[in-house]
């Protein structure tokens, strides 16, 4: 039987070919070193792998010979003891009428394998019981016959591993397991083990020819890298052959020069000898400078031809390598069916799951990131956005909610979109959640748009789930959406309507190892702004800028549009040259960004250019850096700064936060620099805001290992930190930090829910200066104990 669908026809090839080459190198090796049980558990794992593709696929044929050879392989590990050579005939037999069936299943070629013959053979029978009838009778003669013809053929030198055409003379088998006895005891004549198996008849096959390999994905990321490489190597060449032009230009205006004062000297060496000899080093100039000019514009126009061509084979290497790791959709998409309804029947909803775009093609990686958002959308818009049967009767709708989800390409990006016809957010719930948990100031609110609350949903523990379930709330799930969104450095954008729905859209680029940026120039050095956040560039007057809530603010496609500079959000220091410089009535660059329904508008010295990039990855130590998603080389070999438009949004309304009116104090001359170690967002917002409205600057860390690498990057006057933390805890962290003399003096709280006497002794021993029960917690306590100890 063939295997109708082409791609899992595609995949079961590859896949079989690898697991019986592993098979075969395996049994091979453990017939000279037979106590190796991790090659023993390799095979079975094989054998097992390839006996679930075979039976999912429906060649049952295949997925029983597997099943068998996963039992031998199975009592072999039971039982160690060395394979004999009958045994590795026998499954070496199998294995050849195996790579037959998968030629049948994937070819469509007749591959002619008598499986009960290979099943009894590997079961180790020699004989089967003899069965009645006439026709029984009938099939052994064929049989005979059979064994006849292929005995004429042993003469033949060739094997079976060089022949590709075997042939069946016995119906295939069903069963995964099959026994003796359930061949309705029908004789079979069985050859000794070192004969040919007679369960296939094999021909000679055409030349040996692989039709695919496969590839590890680090390969492909290793030559994608390189291959972005080459671009930026494209455009350096590119500055090269615009240095070139420049020195072509600067010889067309010299030979001018010497042109248009050639007769003055024709005229001065009528009477002067030494005119004459100067003339004559102007001729011979002259001359030079023609030969000069000419091995200029041959240059120019090799280089220029060497320019084209290796854009050609740049853009068509990069292009070819980035399709090696492009998949359909439906790779991904085909596993969420079951899950809805599963999840639907058990939340008692009904729901019409619609699946479109499968056809799309996205590279590997974006398919592996985005597993688990969409599973995370859908299992809430399920939970959370779809209404019951009745509830959406009495709202006048139909009681089968749509679920849909959908994928597309656009000339810049690769779109996944879920949506739903459900209730929709709930704004003023969002809110008081966001509120209560301590999410937000209540500044913060008043100065966020809806859509902006709406995408509160995504942050870390956040839930307006009223009951946990093995559903929902927990505050897990839509958190994982942003991580694995910004690590590719896609955008999401959020649009509800009450009572009518919701849709989450996830914009990613086309491609992870280039980026296209547009080039601007901030303070005298360039940063790169991808374009795919980029809606457009404008100027402004100065004339046009009013304050709105507070913000800078124009107006652009008649809706005010608040704007920054970027040297503001990426708190640059104003060089003082520019600021005396600066006209008022001078008009600014603009770049508009959009990230889904918000826009921003931030001003720049100026626009440079548009290219493609490769961005290199931050290092471990700046792993997450606010405002930045990486760097990368120009073809000038300056480093650039590329920058991440999602959290230029987040800045501005930061920084229109940090400028409300709030009660005013004095501040110190220098803020005294805290640091707080607390894995709870919930406690950590809380206890951040108790030392900021006390005058100290507060540094955070999500556990103390990341505590501890931050207290190494700059210096703290204090350490605050939780004692019950992942990776590393509270009481570790202390004895970590008093391992090292250069902290010998810096105070340490510990700040716990802990507080048992034996809890604060383990604190004392740990290093620890002060120990704050949370039970007992008193924001008054915790600053008292801090000014003392500082």
């Amino acid at each position: 039987m063939m295997i109708q669908d082409d791609e899992l026809r595609a995949i079961f090839k590859t896949a079989s070919e690898e697991h019986l080459q592993n098979l075969d190198t395996g049994l091979l090796y453990l017939e000279s070193h037979p106590t190796d049980p991790q090659t023993l558990e390799s095979l079975l794992r094989d054998a097992h792998s390839l006996k679930g593709d075979a039976n999912m696929l429906g060649v049952k044929d295949i997925g029983t010979l597997a099943h068998q050879i996963e039992h031998l392989l199975s009592d072999l590990k039971e039982h160690p003891e060395p394979i004999s050579s009958e045994l590795s005939d026998r499954l070496s037999h199998a294995l050849h009428a195996i790579r037959a069936l998968v030629e049948e299943a994937t070819t469509g070629k007749e591959a002619h394998v008598n499986t009960f013959r290979v099943l009894a053979e590997l079961m180790g029978s020699e004989e089967v019981a003899e069965g009645k009838g006439q026709e029984q009778g009938s099939r052994e003669a064929e049989e005979q016959e059979e064994v006849d013809h292929i005995e004429s053929l042993d003469a033949e030198p060739a094997g079976i591993e060089d022949r590709s055409l075997v042939e069946m003379e016995q119906p295939t088998a069903t069963a995964e397991a099959m026994s003796i006895g359930a061949m309705n005891g029908k004789a079979m004549a069985m050859p000794k083990p070192s004969e040919p198996n007679p369960g296939v008849r094999a021909e000679t096959a055409p030349g040996y020819r692989i039709g695919t390999i496969r590839v590890a994905t680090e390969n492909l990321d290793s030559l994608l890298t390189q291959a972005g490489e080459l671009t930026v190597t494209k455009i350096r060449i590119a500055h090269r052959l615009a240095e070139l032009e420049a020195v072509t230009t600067l010889w067309d205006e010299w030979n001018r020069d010497l042109f248009n004062n050639r007769f003055v000297f024709d005229e001065l060496r009528k009477g002067n000898g030494a005119l004459n000899r100067l003339a004559g080093f102007h001729n011979r100039t002259e001359e030079r400078l023609d030969q000069l000019g000419n091995k200029l514009q041959a240059l120019r126009s090799s280089l220029s031809e060497d320019t084209a061509r290796l854009e050609l084979i740049s853009d068509e290497l990069e292009e070819d390598i980035r399709t090696l790791r492009l998949l359909p959709l439906s790779t991904l998409f085909n596993v969420f069916p079951r899950m809805v309804r599963d999840l639907a029947r058990q939340e008692g909803k009904q729901v019409n799951f619609v699946v479109e775009g499968g056809d799309t093609r996205a590279d590997k990686r974006i398919l592996e990131e985005m597993k688990d958002p969409l599973m995370h959308i859908l299992r809430n818009a399920i939970d959370h956005g779809l209404e019951p049967p009745e509830e959406r009767q009495r709202c006048g709708k139909s009681p089968t909610a749509t679920l849909r989800l959908r994928g597309y390409q656009t000339p810049t990006m690769i779109v996944l979109e879920v949506s739903d016809d459900g209730r929709g957010l709930d704004v003023e719930k969002i809110k008081r959640t966001a509120l209560k948990r301590g999410f937000c100031h209540p500044d913060e609110l008043d100065a966020m748009s809806p859509s902006q609350i709406q995408e509160l949903i995504f942050a870390p523990g956040f839930s307006t789930a009223p009951l946990v379930t093995e559903v929902s709330g927990r505050g897990v799930g839509l958190d994982v959406v942003r991580t694995n969104v910004e690590k590719l450095k896609g955008a999401i954008a959020l649009n509800s309507t009450p009572r009518k729905g919701c849709t989450i859209r996830i914009q990613l680029g086309l491609t992870l190892a280039t980026a296209h940026v547009l080039i601007v120039m901030v303070n005298d050095r360039p940063y790169a702004i991808p374009v795919e956040a980029v809606q457009t560039a404008t100027l402004v007057e100065p004339q046009e800028i009013f304050m709105l809530e507070g913000r800078p603010t124009i107006v652009r496609d008649d809706q005010p549009l608040s704007i920054a500079p970027l040297a503001q959000l990426l708190e640059l220091p104003e060089p003082n040259n520019l600021t005396r410089n600066r006209n008022r009535s001078q008009r600014q660059p603009c770049i508009i960004l959009s990230i889904g329904g918000d826009r921003l508008g931030v001003c720049v010295d100026a626009l440079i250019d548009e290219q493609d990039v490769v961005t290199k990855p931050q290092s471990k130590l700046l792993k997450r850096v606010r405002n930045i998603s990486g760097a990368t080389i120009l073809g000038t070999g300056e480093v650039c700064m590329v920058l991440n438009p999602v959290d230029l949004m987040k800045s501005v309304r930061r920084q229109a936060v940090a400028i409300a009116p709030t009660e005013t104090h004095l501040e110190p001359t220098q803020k005294q620099r805290v640091l707080l170690v607390e894995d709870s967002i919930a406690t950590r917002t809380q206890e951040k805001r108790i030392l900021e409205s006390a005058g100290y600057e507060v540094i955070t860390a999500v556990d103390g290992l990341d505590g501890f690498n931050k207290l190494q990057s700059r210096p703290f006057d204090a350490v605050v930190s939780d004692v019950q933390m992942p990776n590393l805890d509270g009481l570790s962290l202390a004895a970590r930090i008093r391992q090292h003399r250069e902290y010998n003096e810096i105070p340490i709280i510990l700040v716990t829910s802990l507080a048992s006497d034996e809890d604060k002794r383990r604190g004392a021993e740990a290093g620890a200066n002060a120990y704050i029960t949370k039970g007992s917690f008193n924001q008054n306590v915790l600053l008292e104990t801090l000014h003392r100890l500082i």
